[in-house]
Order: C-alpha cells, then structure tokens, then sequence
C-alpha cells in the first residue's frame, strides 16, 4: 500500500456538479462523509484487483502512479465514486471515497492506532452518544478521536489529552483531514491538550460522561477519572497485555467508587465463501487489546459486596497488586528449615 500523501487545501467546489440528489452532507454535521461528484481535495481510495489499495488526495493536474500504469486525478474529478478505473498500464482500479474504518488504517501514524475492530467496541459499550462530554487519554494517531467526534456530534465534546507533541501534531493533522476542517480550523467538539491527565485534567475543573484510557498505565490516571465522571459515567481502558489488564482491574477494584469492572476482548475472522467453498478466512485480526469498561458510583455510594469467592490464590501470598477492601491478606507461608 502506498503511502498517504499529506493533505492539500481544498479548492472551491464546482457548484456545477450538484444537484437536488447531489447535495453534499452539509459541512455543520461534520460527518466527516461526502456526497456527490468527486471533487478536488477530497481523499479517494483506489483498490486492484488483489486488494492492493492506495488513498491519496485529489489535485487537479496531478497524476498517480502504479506499477500497474499511470492515470491523471481529472479523470475521478466529476465522476460519482464507486466505478472502475483503467491505468496506463491496463491495471484496473476500484474508486470511492474511504470510509472511517479504511480511513484510520491507512493514516499517517506517530503512534500505533486503535483499530476499527476495538473502535467500535468502544463506542458501542462505552455508550458514546450525541452530546456526551467525553475525555481521551492520549490521543495517539486520532484513530478513536474521530469515532467519538462522530459519535457526539457537533454538540457534545471531546478533550483530547497527550503527553508527546509529536503524537499530537500527527493526531491533529489526521483528525482535520478526516473531517474536511477549513485550514487553520478544528471540529467544534474537539479541544486537544498537550500535557499529563492524571494533572491536567483536576487542573481543568472539567466534568465528564466517559472517560477513555488509552495509555502504558491507566490506573495512574483512576483518580482523576472518578473526580471528573458525573456519577453514572464510564471509564473505558484500552490495555495490550495482561499485565497491565490485571493491574487496572484490581485497581478500580479496590478504589470502592466504581462498579464492577468488565473486561473482555473481540477478535474478527472473516470467512471465504465461493460457491461450495465456505470456510473461514486463513488469515484473522485476533488480539489486539483488552477493553474494560465501569461506571461510576454516586458520591459516598459503594457497589455491593460480591458474593462469589475469588478462585483459591487468587490474592494468596505471591499476589502483590491492587487488593479490593473485603480481601484480607493471606499469611506468607514460612520458609522450609
């Protein structure tokens, strides 16, 4: 896959092109989707036969190359996306806009993104809705900015939080492509702030609805999180190992404010279907992260007291973690003489 061009200034739209059925999606929605002709500007995702895909921005009198051939940008300027390009070359290419999910994967990248898969996990179990006040720690790449910005919409609020400018300046370039922003403007929702939540955040005063940890150690960040969360609210962490699963877990756990912590993963496995040949994909997006999402208790309020046992040793004398209040401390066991 070739990679990403940067983002060219948008030019003027033919208004030529549109019609009563070609209005584009108006610009306040900030959907970050377009309707229509295909104009200059705009980024287009050109896929072969074998799946080989290329995304690149429109420029009139540009011309994109392949090894398959060559073709000019004008001959997509105009046309309704979801037709079939032939290339200098004989090479034939499917052409349409990117959708968020083939958007995200394809970006310029400072740091590793969430993935379309968890993306959706995110904004689905977490309950992202239209006017939410959400908070998001870091930003990496501005792969799950965007799903939340689409998901609150132009009226609710999302502050981005990031420790690494560099990241930073990537997410930022990433998430005004997407949104189609005019030069030297943002998605309204959106404020990114450069500095430590687990700090910035009480600084702030802000109050939120959810909270999204995507960070090396979440459970630095818990409470500022639960001092920030309307009671009702959700914290969401995404955390790559086991390690850091566990550790967050108990943490929340043993903070007494919040409910019993969920964790789980989903993995995706697409399935070959050809005729009599239906079987599953040879290859799979397996794991990528484990989610854990709870929500926050009202204020001097405390969850009920689980009722099932922990599984013998779970917290025996080798444990060394977070531990929850009603889990006494084993005794360590003396040494052998």
């Amino acid at each position: 896959m070739s990679e990403p061009v940067q983002p060219q200034p948008q030019a003027p739209v033919d208004q030529s092109l549109e019609g009563p059925s070609l209005d584009d999606v108006p610009q306040e929605a900030w959907s970050g989707v377009h309707r229509g002709p295909l104009r200059a500007g705009e980024w287009v995702r050109l896929v072969d036969g074998k799946g080989r895909k290329h995304n690149f921005a429109l420029e009139a009198g540009k011309r994109f190359f392949s090894n398959r051939g060559h073709l000019d940008h004008d001959e997509l300027i105009g046309r309704e996306e979801g037709f079939t390009v032939t290339t200098s070359g004989g090479g034939d290419y499917l052409v349409f806009r990117p959708l968020l999910s083939e958007f995200v994967v394809s970006m310029p990248r400072g740091a590793a993104v969430i993935y379309p898969k968890d993306a959706a996990q995110i904004v689905a179990m977490a309950d992202i809705f239209p006017g939410a006040r959400v908070v998001e720690a870091g930003v990496g790449s501005g792969a799950l900015t965007c799903s939340l910005l689409r998901a609150v919409g132009p009226h609710g609020r999302v502050s981005s939080y990031e420790r690494r400018e560099e990241f930073a300046d990537v997410a930022r370039r990433n998430v005004d492509q997407f949104f189609s922003a005019p030069e030297g403007t943002s998605h309204p929702a959106w404020t990114l702030t450069l500095g430590d939540l687990a700090e910035a955040l009480p600084a702030s005063g802000e109050r939120c609805d959810r909270i999204i940890l995507d960070m090396l150690a979440p459970w630095e960040c818990l409470e500022a999180a639960a001092d920030a969360l309307v009671p009702g609210g959700m914290v969401c962490a995404y955390v790559a190992t086991t390690t850091q699963l566990s550790r967050f877990v108990e943490t929340v756990r043993a903070h007494g404010g919040f409910t019993e912590p969920h964790a789980w993963e989903s993995m995706v496995r697409d399935w070959h279907v050809e005729g009599l040949a239906v079987r599953p994909d040879h290859k799979m997006i397996g794991h990528t992260a484990f989610l854990v999402t709870a929500r926050r208790m009202a204020p001097g309020e405390k969850p009920p007291r689980k009722t099932r046992r922990p599984a013998p040793g779970a917290y025996g004398p080798d444990y060394t973690g977070p531990r929850p209040a009603d889990v006494p401390q084993e005794p360590v066991a003396p040494a052998d003489e």
